[in-house]
């Protein structure tokens, strides 16, 4: 954190470095408590989806439940990723959004969605898609180089 002015290093004081080490503790506090709460809604959702398994099967609502934990199991990885790395996977983020659109075409059904729409969905998605290559694309020359 130092920064070196015409050959002189001037350094923050102590107490901002301490501020910013209980900042980034009470920030780390509140990602595990996303964690936590996240995981009880899982479990929650879990139950709901095996009490929809119980006949009459309603397929969509069984279809629902299970993207929507794949939602949250994403969302979960995600503040894993940054609890270890302290950093946002873009990766992780863009497939999130992904599913979500796509559970929301599923559930909804795509013969009952208007098509502006299903048009701005299928945009969406074809931009997420993209960026998904670039990314790639972007760390294959960053590795090159």
């Amino acid at each position: 954190m130092e920064k070196t002015v015409k050959n002189r290093s001037i350094s923050p004081p102590i107490w901002i470095e301490k501020v910013v080490i209980v900042l980034e503790a009470v920030q780390d506090f509140i990602i595990i408590s996303l964690c936590v709460g996240l995981f009880g809604v899982m479990v929650l959702q879990l139950q709901s989806m095996f009490l929809s398994l119980l006949p009459p099967l309603n397929f969509p609502a069984v279809t629902a439940d299970i993207l929507f934990i794949l939602i949250l199991v994403e969302l979960f990885r995600l503040l894993i990723i940054y609890l270890q790395e302290q950093r946002v996977s873009v990766a992780v983020a863009i497939e999130v959004a992904i599913v979500s659109v796509l559970r929301e075409v599923i559930v909804k059904g795509v013969l009952e969605i208007p098509w502006t729409q299903t048009l701005s969905a299928c945009a969406f998605l074809l931009v997420m898609g993209a960026l998904l290559v670039v990314r790639i694309w972007a760390r294959s020359i960053g590795e090159q180089t």
